[in-house]
């Protein structure tokens, strides 16, 4: 199929780009290559593509799988990154972008590409909306993320004085810490409305807005922790190193919710 070869074009130039961007990582330049963003860029292309193609091939929106949905992740984040990137020219964070990006699509390509044909169930507009919400809230999730990893190699190269090329290519503290709020603050809203579209489709698909499904409850955990988080840094003033740990343990939670539940827990609401 059509969109297949898409995919796995785009799969060959993020690889392409990452190692790129992971020289730059790891040499003395100050800025990466032009060639790194093109990649990118390219690769983001040829990666819309696919997707569009797949939703004509589909006739539906390509995000009812497994397979479709950590590919439509991994083209959010590189989308996340591009705008991130105009807005802050943080250019190392291509460094740390497309590794995950090249993980969560080769996983992707691991798993059935087929398109199957859609359950009468997820015959709804709501489903569309509720899991592009999700994702798109997981993806910002991923941004905090990476900011917090950030954050914490920064610190660590200031209390050690250890002041090598990586170091000076890492943003300061202060700019990490706004950018793994900014990133929470955009995804919380983005999670609550999926949340809420997701339980108006389980109405209409199951007759319950909600029944404890492993996916929901996972849902209603990690909604509950940042929720959390936010109250603490606005009340408490969580900020810096203990925000960037809570990113990074509340995103293992994201991943658990978004790829472990599926495999390890049964439930009806899950992807196949």
């Amino acid at each position: 199929m059509l969109n297949i070869f898409f995919f796995k074009a785009a799969l060959g130039i993020y690889f392409l780009g990452m190692a790129s961007f992971l020289y730059f990582l790891v040499s003395r330049k100050e800025r990466p290559p032009r060639f790194s963003f093109g990649l990118t860029g390219i690769g983001f292309l040829t990666h819309t593509i696919a997707l569009i193609v797949r939703t004509v091939e589909a006739s539906y929106i390509p995000i009812t799988s497994l397979h479709e949905a950590m590919s439509f992740f991994s083209w959010a984040l590189v989308l996340a990154f591009l705008l991130v990137e105009y807005k802050y020219r943080i250019h190392v964070l291509g460094s740390f972008v497309l590794p995950l990006t090249f993980i969560s699509l080769i996983s992707s390509a691991a798993l059935p590409m087929g398109i199957k044909m859609l359950d009468p169930l997820l015959q709804s507009a709501w489903l569309g909306v509720h899991t592009i919400l999700a994702i798109m809230g997981a993806t910002a999730f991923s941004m905090a993320f990476l900011a917090g990893v950030m954050y914490l190699l920064q610190e660590w190269f200031l209390k050690s004085k250890r002041f090598n090329s990586l170091h000076y290519k890492l943003p300061a503290l202060d700019l990490l810490d706004t950018l793994n709020y900014r990133a929470i603050s955009f995804g919380f809203p983005l999670l609550t409305l999926g949340i809420i579209t997701g339980s108006i489709w389980a109405e209409y698909a199951w007759g319950t807005y909600w029944n404890w499904d492993p996916k929901q409850t996972w849902s209603l955990i990690i909604w509950l922790f940042y929720a959390a988080m936010l109250h603490g840094r606005v009340a408490m003033g969580w900020r810096g190193k203990k925000a960037a740990y809570l990113a990074i343990i509340g995103f293992a939670g994201v991943i658990f919710t978004f790829v472990g539940v599926n495999i390890l827990l049964y439930g009806r609401h899950a992807f196949v």
